[in-house]
């Protein structure tokens, strides 16, 4: 029995690096392109076929999802684009987490611990860290599960169902990057810290959901124009108000939205994303589609400007958004 310093793969997975890549593929049953397929698709770096590397919990993790494909549940071709999806997102948490971690142990003043006590950390940490992140899948699951049963109680899920009308918005800083070439590490991390928790502040209270930040820019979605109104609105109205942001503007539009493995696509994803690009700092541009969901509210005024050539559309027709009397 071996009485070394464990590895990094016996402390987090449970196990040594004992088997090859087509080790695993025999175990998990999985034909041996496949293994590599799914390695990849997670975006774990390339290994040489004959190298030890894989643990008992890669070939449990094939397993799992052999057994959804055997349930019906998936296909080869979801299992893989799903796998592309955990990859890209959980692989920015872990990245996001170590540096946490690091951040934690240099606020001592004494000597950084040994690669045996970060280890220990490590493991001491990883249950809390994992009752945490399954708490908020399943409370992001139970979510998803109203929506997808509020539709099935209206009509049949047919192949489309993952397609709704949505509104969409991009939000980005104005003038980011000039204002990066002045800001030191620190500073810059800080800005995007305060960008990135007044947009989630503002859009959760608005009733929508953040897709994604995309360094100084926020794609966010929400079911009801009014709410997507509200929530661009809002983002200028408290950009101005914070003195250590630069300000910040909003494109919205509405649509058809096709929802895919954690990301939206569709034509009101990209004319939001083109309105955002020629919007004034501190304005909320929407296309006609949104204009007209609001036509008639008191809350909004709604200003026609001349049309725009853009990419992908040779004569885009924003509308500026006001907050109306109404709402004053």
């Amino acid at each position: 029995m071996s009485t070394g310093p464990k590895s990094v793969e016996e402390v987090l997975l449970g196990g040594d690096r004992v088997w090859t890549r087509r080790d695993v593929a025999v175990r998990a049953g999985v034909r041996f392109e496949r293994a590599v397929q799914i390695w990849r698709a997670l975006g774990f770096p390339a290994v040489d076929d004959d190298a030890r590397v894989f643990t008992d919990a890669d070939v449990e993790a094939l397993r799992a999802g052999e057994r959804l494909i055997a349930a019906g549940l998936i296909t080869e071709h979801s299992e893989t684009m799903m796998a592309r999806a955990l990859g890209h997102h959980l692989s920015r948490l872990a990245d996001w987490q170590v540096d946490t971690l690091r951040d934690w142990l240099g606020r001592d003043e004494g000597p950084l611990p040994g690669r045996d006590a970060l280890l220990e950390h490590m493991a001491a940490l990883l249950p809390e860290i994992e009752r945490v992140q399954r708490y908020v899948w399943r409370r992001h699951l139970v979510a998803y599960a109203g929506h997808l049963l509020s539709e099935a109680q209206e009509e049949e899920a047919g192949p489309g169902a993952h397609v709704r009308d949505r509104a969409v918005g991009f939000t980005d800083m104005v003038g980011y990057t000039r204002m990066t070439r002045g800001l030191d590490g620190a500073e810059l991390v800080d800005v995007l810290d305060r960008f990135e928790t007044m947009t989630g502040d503002v859009v959760a209270e608005g009733r929508g959901q953040v897709v994604k930040t995309i360094g100084d820019e926020v794609l966010f979605v929400c079911d009801a124009a009014a709410g997507a109104a509200d929530i661009g609105l809002e983002l200028a109205a408290r950009a101005q108000a914070d003195p250590k942001l630069p300000q910040v503007r909003t494109g919205l539009a509405h649509g058809p939205v096709i929802g895919r493995f954690g990301d939206v696509y569709g034509a009101a994803v990209n004319i939001a994303a083109r309105l955002t690009a020629v919007a004034r700092p501190a304005s909320v541009l929407v296309d006609t589609a949104l204009a007209g969901e609001l036509a008639g509210r008191a809350a909004y005024a709604l200003r026609a400007l001349r049309p725009v050539s853009v990419r992908g559309y040779s004569r885009l027709r924003p509308v500026l958004l006001r907050r109306g009397r109404a709402a004053s």
